[in-house]
């Protein structure tokens, strides 16, 4: 049986999701081998395929693992008891700054997610979808309060706070003007603007 941790103790799963990412990052998913990958994590191959099955489980978990986190933090904001909009302009500020946080997993994922199986790419979309109607219920929930805007249908909303949110690896830099917080708040400022009556 494979070990679960390596000699300091760092999770093997955890190794190779780092090497992965990294060497993803660098140099791209289909540039990138397995055997890279377990030599870069310090384990062998049997260790990846016990953990991951392929190099596409990989690449879908670099992605998923993010995603689980967002949605986690978009059901907290969607269940809290708080107005609406302040419900959505948190939610919108949250996937700005957790997008930001983990732009390397987002850039790899969007440049390489035609590389997954057809199985996991459906899988995937459907996460997907599932986080966008989440979204999507909190705008149609403050305009059938009255509180946001009718005129521009929740759908195309959507599709334009997640315009922006899948842009932000082609020119966020960490050494630039602006924190991940400042992004967030403009960008969920201009959100709500959109969506004033």
């Amino acid at each position: 049986m494979a070990r679960t941790t390596d000699g300091d103790g760092a999770p093997v799963p955890q190794r190779l999701l780092a090497a992965a990412t990294r060497l993803f990052a660098e140099q791209g998913y289909d540039r990138t081998s397995v055997q890279e990958i377990v030599e870069a994590a310090g384990v062998t191959k049997g260790a990846l395929y016990h953990y991951f099955g392929s190099k596409d489980d990989l690449l879908h978990e670099v992605y998923a693992r993010v995603l689980r986190v967002q949605q986690e933090r978009l059901d907290a904001f969607a269940n809290a008891d708080e107005p609406i909009e302040k419900r959505l302009r948190g939610a919108a500020a949250d996937v700005v700054v957790t997008t930001i946080e983990n732009l390397d997993d987002a850039s790899i994922f969007f440049r390489s997610m035609h590389h997954l199986s057809p199985e996991k790419n459906k899988q995937v979309r459907a996460e997907r979808r599932r986080y966008h109607e989440r979204f999507r219920a909190l705008i149609e929930e403050g305009q059938r309060e009255g509180v946001f805007s009718t005129a521009t249908p929740a759908d195309l909303v959507v599709d334009y706070h997640f315009g922006s949110v899948h842009h932000l690896s082609t020119w966020y830099r960490p050494d630039g003007p602006m924190t991940p917080q400042e992004v967030a708040d403009q960008l969920a400022d201009l959100l709500l603007r959109a969506l004033r009556p």
